[in-house]
């Protein structure tokens, strides 16, 4: 299949080129800057926002599938504005496209950051917050993806041709950071195992990159399963902790207390009920199998 990937020299871009280049897929990486792709992958280097330039990127590829990771990957790394300005403009531009070039599936990368957590106003419905729990971002990082999973389901509105649907992928570990590389926060992973703290400002979630690029894989490969406009959790099925987190939760994000039990045996905050059971996604790299023999 041929398959454009937008924001190929990411963190999970990587990932993402590896993972459908292995499964036999014909794949075009466009980024915004240079970079060397994976064997087997062409590359090319363009700015979306320009109607040209997504033209041209469109047209040279001739996707059947688009997965879109471009963007302003973390929270507060450039101004509000140009966070909102560049995430939801890239996603209707591309997004879009996909449906006007007469791709038959399109995916987005998400966040769990929608969920809104992190402020101390913040108390969740019920845990493991799953995709029917109402969002309720607060920073301009987590409004742009509110945004994106929005744009996913007005464009599918649009179609019956383009399947639309958006993932949250949730903290990505790359390969190289199990092997004790800096994570996207500065920390190494055995860092934020030793002090609980630092894992919970993400809720203690995590997905290794290969597992998630699997999902996306998955999307595309297998469209009749993807509900239409659908929002679905990419994470672990465990939290990046040792042992379970309810008494964690409760004591480092005081308002869950009142739900935090229900994670007394083990399970993460997120769930990804959703992607198993309508994707067959099953998430198979955690951090006690990628970790053994680097941490006590």
């Amino acid at each position: 299949m041929r398959v454009l990937v937008t924001g190929g020299s990411g963190r999970l871009g990587r990932s993402v080129l590896s993972i459908l280049a292995d499964r036999g897929h014909q794949v075009t990486s466009v980024d915004i800057a240079p970079t060397t792709p994976p064997a087997g992958v062409s590359a090319l280097t363009a700015d979306l926002l320009d109607s040209t330039a997504l033209q041209e990127a469109f047209a040279h590829a001739a996707p059947e599938a688009v997965i879109h990771l471009a963007g302003i990957a973390v929270p507060f790394a450039r101004p509000d504005v140009e966070t909102l300005q560049v995430n939801t403009g890239l996603a209707w531009a591309v997004l879009a496209a996909a449906i006007e070039h007469r791709a038959h599936s399109a995916v987005a990368a998400s966040s769990p950051t929608v969920y809104g957590y992190n402020t101390p106003s913040w108390v969740p419905d019920y845990l493991p917050l799953d995709e029917e729990h109402p969002i309720r971002p607060w920073h301009a990082y987590g409004l742009s993806k509110a945004i994106i999973e929005q744009t996913v389901q007005a464009l599918a509105r649009t179609t019956d041709t383009c399947v639309l649907s958006a993932l949250r992928p949730g903290y990505v570990v790359a390969p190289e950071e199990w092997a004790g590389a800096p994570t996207q926060q500065g920390h190494t992973l055995a860092e934020r195992l030793a002090d609980p703290a630092l894992a919970a400002t993400s809720l203690f979630n995590y997905v290794d990159a290969r597992d998630a690029a699997e999902l996306f894989a998955l999307v595309i490969e297998h469209p009749e399963r993807v509900h239409h406009g659908g929002i679905y959790n990419a994470v672990a099925d465990d939290p990046l902790a040792h042992g379970p987190v309810d008494a964690t939760m409760a004591r480092l994000h005081p308002t869950t207390a009142p739900h935090s039990t229900a994670l007394a045996d083990g399970r993460a905050v997120f769930s990804n009920e959703r992607a198993r059971t309508e994707l067959g996604w099953t998430p198979t790299r955690t951090w006690r199998t990628q970790l053994e023999g680097r941490i006590g």
